[in-house]
């Protein structure tokens, strides 16, 4: 009983770790491309990918200017 409960929720924190997205925080993206930091947070989606990498694209075009 106990080896499927501690089973049962080893199963449980698997799908709940793999099933939540993975937050890229501009700061934490600062070392990467827009590219890069696109792939990391929409690794599934190509449409939010390429409207993100564009938004990254003009943030750090005005942060230069």
């Amino acid at each position: 009983m106990l080896k499927k409960m501690i089973l049962a929720a080893v199963a449980t924190a698997f799908v709940a770790a793999t099933a939540l997205p993975i937050q890229v925080a501009p700061a934490a993206a600062e070392g990467m491309s827009c590219r890069q930091a696109a792939k990391a947070k929409f690794a599934k989606d190509r449409k939010a990918r390429h409207a993100y990498k564009k938004e990254c694209k003009a943030a750090a075009k005005t942060e230069k200017s």
